[in-house]
């Protein structure tokens, strides 16, 4: 399903700019254990959970879609978002997010018709995910150390620096552009090396991986440089697990390891429309 961050409102398309009553929605949870849920939600607004038999719609109050060509604001209704979606996790075990802005037409009574209509995909899927969460590992490396350590060990490299160093200008000059382009495809056959290593420690832990954008976050801006970033579903009793196999990695000189989780499961739970 689409993260929060990608900004999508297609959920929406084609709906009233203005309606007289309708239900933002943020995820789907389950209800069963009676459980005290109090948050606020986008521009200050209440969020309630609206239920029935067991399945519950985290939800609140809205008279029309969120649009503004604000950016700032927009990245703040994001976040809003995720919030909301993270305590439901916390309160309620694994959610079912909606894209952001999804929006039900109608009242509370409105939201009991759409859970009763789709409850059995709606539980089959919460008991799927059932302790399931997202979790991020991004891996960065010390450019300057593997750049040396590949001009040191590539007998092309060398070879290439030392006819460079004796070499015209403008035989240097096409030198230099060989040297560039071997040191580049060292660089990413080591990249694929290492997300080789990490596919292959985490596979049989997880049940989903997938690589991602190193350069997106969860709400989508420019905050990484990482080498290779991948996303997981796995089960919360294989955390200690995947924590050894994310050790071992990160021991390695030069090489630095941020991971992130347990987050809903925003990039492999099913899309949900309302």
């Amino acid at each position: 399903m689409a993260e929060p961050g990608e900004a999508e409102t297609g959920a929406n398309a084609g709906i009233d700019a203005e309606f007289e009553d309708g239900r933002y929605l943020y995820c789907v949870v389950d209800s069963t254990a009676e459980t005290e849920f109090s948050e606020t939600g986008i521009d200050d607004e209440p969020v309630s959970v609206v239920t029935d038999d067991g399945v519950g719609a985290v939800v609140q109050p809205c008279d029309s879609p969120y649009d503004t060509d604000d950016l700032e604001t927009v990245r703040e209704w994001l976040l809003t978002h995720q919030e909301v979606v993270d305590a439901a996790g916390e309160a309620f075990g694994t959610p079912l997010p909606f894209r952001f802005d999804t929006i039900l037409k109608g009242d509370d009574d409105r939201v009991r018709e759409w859970l009763a209509d789709q409850r059995a995909d709606l539980e089959a899927h919460l008991n799927e995910f059932a302790g399931h969460w997202e979790y991020r590992v991004g891996v960065t490396w010390d450019e300057d150390r593997v750049r040396d350590e590949l001009e040191s060990e590539d007998e092309e490299l060398v070879d290439l620096r030392e006819r460079i160093d004796d070499a015209s200008e403008g035989t240097a000059f096409m030198l230099e552009k060989q040297y560039d382009n071997r040191l580049r495809d060292l660089r990413r056959t080591r990249k694929e090396e290492l997300t080789a290593r990490l596919h292959d420690g985490l596979e049989p832990l997880v049940r989903e991986l997938e690589e991602v954008d190193s350069r997106k976050s969860l709400l989508g801006s420019d905050t990484s440089e990482d080498v290779v970033q991948v996303a997981f579903l796995a089960h919360e009793e294989r955390e200690t697990d995947i924590g050894s196999v994310l050790d071992d990695i990160a021991g390695e000189p030069g090489v630095e390891l941020r991971f992130t989780g347990p987050w809903p499961p925003y990039s492999f739970a099913p899309e949900l429309d309302a």
